[in-house]
């Protein structure tokens, strides 16, 4: 476990206190818990945006070799058909 010193605003630490209190919740463990969620949202962010970019990258690997398929068969077609 580490330690960590942070500083809150007055706001979010007054709405954490009774939060907590109102739960029966140990704040150290309120705030462990907050932050393993916000991790959660964010690496699936982060997952979201890399596969946005990679489907982006793919799309255009297809549409590349689909105007190469149409050029060999083009120029296939040109011997074939004097």
């Amino acid at each position: 476990m580490k330690t960590l010193s942070l500083k809150l605003d007055e706001k979010i630490f007054d709405d954490t206190e009774a939060i907590t209190h109102q739960l029966g919740m140990a704040r150290n463990r309120y705030i462990n818990d907050a932050l393993l969620l916000f991790n959660k949202y964010n690496e699936r962010k982060l997952i979201k945006t890399q596969l946005a970019a990679e489907i982006k990258l793919t799309k255009q690997r297809a549409i590349d070799i689909i105007k190469e398929w149409e050029q060999t068969d083009i120029e296939t077609d040109a011997k074939w058909n004097p």
